[in-house]
């Protein structure tokens, strides 16, 4: 009985299709480790010797599953197949063969922090201000070069900018100290392995000798040079399986390139393709509900999954008031579903967009004692640089905390290094002052140089601005104006690396909770807020077990199931992010990752959009997402949440939602929306109904787009993109904006 059997017929068929080239384009939940397996199972079962297999992976635990998995199949002979990480696998032949480039063999291995450390390093040493050219962008730049296969040379040669200039200049410096120290980054583990073969023909062909059979998952992941890797090594044999799925691409931000697996059979003559297309994670009214959003991208590659399945319940879309009715619905239909389908916790996932959008997630959960972890990140306001935010805030009231003063008093970097910290704290020690007296004090002397005494005071001027401020500011306009001038968004936004444009989201939308809970406490201070948010951080999730509501982005969910799955946010903007509206290419992988997150759900799969939602601390008016209109409606259940509420709730948030002025109020209708409506709004500018993602046209700027409103109070504003100048806040009675 061969270990075949235990295949569905295009699984077996895959499997043994084991010489020339392969793809296995393998859809979500069609079991494509199995086949993975399996087929590197039958190599072995087939008389090919374990150790000329290769199978690379993405990840440490997809590798350690799979030689699980093989050893259960064919024994300890598995034990000699070389399957790993690209990183760890090339970082073992790197060991083998580094000599030839120079390196001995004890090499070390930077990670991202001692990348950084060492760039920092160069910096100084090349006089380069770390306040005018950021280190991670610089980190971030050399990264994209080597991974494009360019050398310090060849990039100094293509900069077309300053920063592109310097960052040449940096990274060539950089290597050289990096050989001096005789390390290697990550991106170095697979740049100099395409080196190495290059200018060593003999090595290659020594790994083509090794290496008869190589396999790789999540092809779709594969960049350039991963590419070329896999190229290089195959070229002789020609006996290359990939295995992927086109309709899961979705880290083109790290890299990724999908045209590797839209053109694998025209990079690879001769080859031959099978589809995976049987589900057996969800139901089919799930799949035919992704199926209908997905078909509609053009880059791909045709096939459309099944099941066996039972239909199931139709796709719910919920359409709620707000954020903290989306989150509150959210809740509540966890206690539902867990009772009824008899479910643990552990069985419920929500999937959002960005990170910033967990934090009334966080709170509705937090209100309701159901215990959550976050996969793919950490709590809130246990970020880094929310957390950074909230000790600026905790110095207007309390100046004296040391511990705050520290943490930021070199965020974003002003020159004020650990030696000068350490003797500020020994002179406080001393001297009796806190450190925050300490920082305009003449009591400094000698103890540090002029230019950071001058640092030093400018901090303790700007802080002491705003404890005189706190009493005459409201919180949001305080919180906002603190920390624009603190250098936090700034230093992010010239970061400019998708890392650090989701840390600016998450300081942005710290506004927004302090907005929202200043408008909920009317009498609450600063003080209330920072107490609140204290408490917030004391809840050690780790200690809840593995029974507990999954929290993840829908780009963490890869690869992941759960039995209810609920997708949120779903609004122009968010999802799709407005950066992706500038390019087919990144619509589409914005689809793609919608069809990933539909795809998680096995049995129950819930999507909500608010009507309105605080961004940056501004409340905006929100248009549902392009990919909602996309589902076949004939999968879908729609509920609109406000309804079931009580006439006192809706009415309550509805007035907070809605300019005061408006042709009636809500207490004139017997049904009142819980959506403002514009027949509700001031018709002062009654030509332009304003709408999140509306395009406009206006006398000077010229065509632009709306991407945030507050239509509150006698004033209404609306932010707009336009073309030509960027963005621009607007008066809506004085902007004369005509819809296009």
């Amino acid at each position: 009985m061969s270990i075949l059997d235990d295949l569905n017929p295009e699984q077996r068929k895959a499997a043994e299709a084991l010489e020339g080239p392969v793809m296995i384009v393998a859809g979500a939940g069609s079991g494509k480790t199995r086949v993975l397996t399996y087929r590197i199972a039958h190599l072995i079962q087939s008389s090919v010797r374990p150790e000329n297999v290769l199978a690379l992976t993405f990840t440490n635990k997809a590798a350690v599953e799979m030689k699980t998995r093989i050893s259960v199949l064919v024994g300890q002979q598995s034990a000699r197949i070389w399957a790993g990480t690209f990183h760890s696998i090339f970082a073992r032949i790197l060991r083998i063969e580094c000599e030839h480039l120079g390196y001995s063999r004890n090499f070390t291995i930077y990670d991202t922090d001692d990348s950084l450390a060492l760039i920092r390093l160069v910096m100084n040493g090349l006089k380069l201000s770390q306040q005018e050219f950021s280190p991670q962008a610089i980190q971030s730049r050399i990264s994209r070069s080597k991974n494009a296969l360019l050398t310090p040379r060849e990039a100094h040669a293509a900069a077309a900018d300053l920063l592109s200039e310097r960052t040449a200049t940096v990274y060539s410096e950089y290597q050289r100290r990096l050989k001096k120290n005789n390390a290697m980054d990550f991106d170095d583990l697979l740049w100099k392995p395409v080196e190495l073969f290059r200018r060593f023909p003999d090595i290659l062909e020594r790994y083509h000798h090794r290496f008869h059979y190589v396999l790789v998952d999540e092809y779709q992941d594969t960049n350039r040079v991963q590419y070329l890797l896999i190229r290089e090594l195959t070229a002789q044999r020609k006996n290359l399986c990939v295995v992927g799925d086109d309709a899961q691409s979705i880290y083109s931000f790290r890299g990724a390139d999908l045209r590797n697996m839209l053109d694998f059979e025209r990079d690879n003559p001769g080859c031959r393709v099978f589809r995976l297309e049987q589900n057996y994670r969800s139901t089919q009214s799930i799949l035919s509900a992704a199926n209908s959003v997905i078909k509609n991208n053009t880059a791909q590659i045709p096939k459309r999954l099944w099941t066996g399945n039972e239909a199931g319940d139709p796709v719910t879309v919920d359409r709620c008031i707000d954020d903290r009715e989306e989150a509150q619905r959210i809740v509540t239909t966890i206690e539902e579903e867990s009772h009824c389908r008899k479910l643990d916790l552990k069985h419920f996932a929500v999937l959002y967009r960005t990170n910033a959008q967990s934090r009334t997630l966080e709170d509705s959960l937090r209100r309701s004692s159901i215990p959550y972890v976050i996969v793919g990140g950490v709590a809130f306001y246990k970020r880094k640089e929310i957390k950074d935010s909230i000790a600026y805030l905790t110095l207007v009231v309390n100046p004296h905390d040391a511990g705050s003063l520290l943490r930021v008093l070199n965020v974003p970097p002003r020159g004020i290094g650990e030696t000068t910290q350490a003797k500020l704290v020994s002179l406080s020690t001393r001297s009796g002052l806190s450190v925050f007296e300490l920082l305009n004090s003449p009591m400094l002397g000698d103890t540090v140089q002029d230019r950071t005494r001058r640092v030093l005071k400018a901090f303790s001027a700007m802080m002491k601005k705003y404890i005189s401020l706190k009493e005459t500011m409201s919180l949001s306009e305080l919180a906002r104006a603190l920390i624009d001038e603190t250098g936090l968004l700034t230093s992010l936004k010239e970061e400019n690396t998708p890392e650090s444009l989701a840390r600016r989201e998450n300081i942005q939308e710290l506004v927004s909770a302090l907005t929202e809970f200043s408008e909920q406490n009317r009498e609450a201070g600063l003080q209330d807020f920072l107490q609140e948010v204290a408490l917030m951080s004391d809840i050690d999730t780790t200690d809840l077990g593995r029974n507990a509501v999954t929290l993840m982005t829908l780009h963490a969910a890869k690869g992941l199931e759960f039995q209810v799955v609920f997708m949120t946010g779903l609004e122009e903007g968010i999802f799709p992010l407005s950066s992706s509206l500038s390019s087919a290419e990144g619509l589409e992988e914005e689809r793609r990752l919608m069809y990933v997150g539909m795809t998680r759900a096995m049995r129950k799969l819930y999507i909500t959009h608010a009507g309105s939602r605080y961004r940056f601390g501004e409340l905006s008016f929100m248009v549902r997402s392009r990919f909602l209109d996309e589902i076949d409606p004939s999968f879908v259940q729609t509920t609109e949440v406000g309804r079931r509420q009580s006439n006192a709730a809706r009415m309550s948030r509805s007035a907070s939602l809605v300019p005061p002025k408006r042709k009636r109020g809500y207490e004139d209708l017997k049904e009142p929306s819980p959506f403002p409506a514009y027949e509700d709004e001031s018709q002062e500018h009654e030509e332009l109904k304003p709408a999140i993602g509306l395009r406009v046209l206006h006398e000077s700027f010229g065509r632009g787009r709306i991407v945030a409103l507050d239509l509150r109070g006698g004033n209404p504003r609306a932010v707009v993109d336009f073309e030509s100048v960027g963005r621009k806040q607007l008066l809506l009675k004085f902007a004369k904006l005509k819809t296009l």
